[in-house]
């Protein structure tokens, strides 16, 4: 810093440039003069100089026994705009991105949004105890990266866990864990896809992010129909390499793939060297008879990735997801995993895993699903009001249910009113890439209890008997 009275200008000019920037916000206290002289070595007169000169410039505003603050000031300079074209340096991907990155912010009050556990009922008192018990446990151990593919502990816990749920057939060695399913198809695209070349076949409505990912990837995506028995196998192009499907609850219209045609799935994939990519987002949630096995289950040659989340059965803050994956695929998996972000953070995965081992996953997945069950029959019973207008699609699975539009005619004013008296409700429409041929809305029921269910119901049923009377 230059010497005598040029200091007290050059501090002046650099804290100037910090308030005009916006670097120093209105209402930021300065330093005392005291403590800031202290920390750049200078006397206290320099510092008192350069703030009675910003101060007669209207930069600052002095208080009586009080530290001055940055002043509001009738206009900032604002940060320097980008040069012209900037966006041409992207990659072509990401100058119009596929799916655009959004928060969803906690509603309001209950409603029906899809994707979204209840909070209320999450046995938060022995997670912190866990996760205290966790952090004991990191202290005295040296600090280490863990392993890319998950804790050896939490992957033996998830593969016991999908084995007694899902009767998926695997071990700790099969497991990759990954931040969230959505880290998981991004990890599988990245294996799978050869940019331009591969194409990926996805249901048609079915799950943005998925499709995202692959896009992003360079894979060139194939929409599938789905009917009542879940994906259209007959449908499937010759040339598809990857299948990505949601057998258990058709995301979004909650369907079940069928028997016949998991077969015909699997046969496809074996006839024609693909893969399958099983979305079982959330699967634990059952309330039907026995579920059909999974994919993975059936699968004799090699052929399945079964994706997993706890998102659904725990909470999304959680981003834990797993792959269990074909023994081919594991190292590459992992070495993708690594170049991705090397690991997931150790306290959380060893936390879960003594969630899982212990039993608490278990027992809570049951105590919900006591609590999901009533919500259901409440969904449906509304949806029974509703079925001069509105046709259930049977699900069996999961935390929400669909139901088709009797007449597409209404769709615009039907979701006028969906809006206003069941907020978080959708469009099916916005889960896929084309007009669909029968519309559909669809309603969650995760985060909402009976009484809300029952009312927001009742009056999208007397506001649909006013504004769309049935014929």
């Amino acid at each position: 810093m230059p010497a005598g009275a040029g200091r007290s200008r050059h501090l002046h000019r650099q804290l100037r440039a910090a308030i005009l920037d916006g670097r120093l916000a209105t209402g930021t206290p300065l330093p005392s003069t005291r403590a800031l002289a202290a920390d750049l070595g200078v006397a206290r007169n320099t510092v008192a100089t350069a703030y009675d000169l910003l101060v007669a410039e209207g930069y600052v505003l002095p208080r009586r026994r009080a530290r001055p603050v940055v002043a509001t000031l009738p206009a900032r300079h604002g940060p320097t705009p980008p040069p012209a074209g900037g966006e041409h340096r992207l990659a072509p991907f990401w100058r119009t991105p596929f799916h655009a990155a959004g928060a969803l912010p906690p509603a309001a009050r209950p409603d029906f949004r899809l994707g979204v556990p209840d909070h209320r009922h999450f046995p938060h008192a022995l997670w912190r105890r866990l996760t205290a018990r966790a952090l004991r446990q990191l202290a005295r151990q040296p600090f280490a990266y863990p392993p890319s593919e998950g804790l050896p502990e939490l992957r033996a816990a998830i593969a016991g866990h999908v084995a007694f749920a899902r009767a998926v057939a695997c071990d700790a060695d099969a497991v990759v864990v990954t931040s969230g399913a959505q880290q998981a198809f991004d990890l599988l695209a990245r294996l799978l896809v050869t940019p331009g070349t591969t194409r990926v076949a996805v249901e048609e409505p079915g799950y943005p992010p998925l499709r995202a990912a692959f896009a992003a990837a360079g894979a060139r995506l194939v929409p599938v129909p789905v009917d009542g028995e879940g994906l259209v196998v007959a449908r499937l192009p010759d040339d598809v390499r990857v299948v990505s499907v949601t057998p258990s609850h058709q995301s979004p219209t909650g369907t079940v793939l069928s028997q016949r045609r998991r077969m015909a799935l699997l046969a496809f994939a074996r006839e024609r060297n693909a893969v399958v990519i099983e979305d079982d987002y959330d699967g634990e949630f059952r309330f039907g008879g026995r579920p059909l096995d999974a994919l993975q289950t059936l699968d004799r040659e090699g052929r399945v990735f079964y994706v997993g989340t706890f998102s659904k059965s725990l909470f999304p803050a959680l981003r834990k997801g797993f792959v269990v994956a074909p023994a081919w695929a594991r190292a590459p998996l992992a070495a993708a995993k690594h170049c991705a972000d090397a690991h997931s953070d150790a306290p959380t995965q060893a936390v879960l895993a003594a969630f899982i081992r212990d039993g608490h996953l278990a027992r809570h997945v049951r105590r919900m699903q006591a609590l999901y069950a009533a919500r259901r029959a409440a969904l449906l019973e509304g949806l029974a009001a509703l079925s001069p207008w509105l046709l259930p699609i049977p699900s069996e699975a999961g935390l929400h249910l669909a139901a088709q539009l009797r007449d597409p005619a209404q769709e615009a004013a039907l979701l006028g009113l969906l809006r206003e008296h069941a907020p978080g409700a959708q469009s099916c429409a916005e889960y896929a890439l084309a007009p669909l041929p029968r519309p559909a809305v669809v309603f969650g029921y995760g985060a909402i209890e009976v009484d809300a269910i029952r009312a927001g119901l009742t009056a999208l049923a007397a506001a649909l008997r006013a504004r769309l009377p049935p014929r």
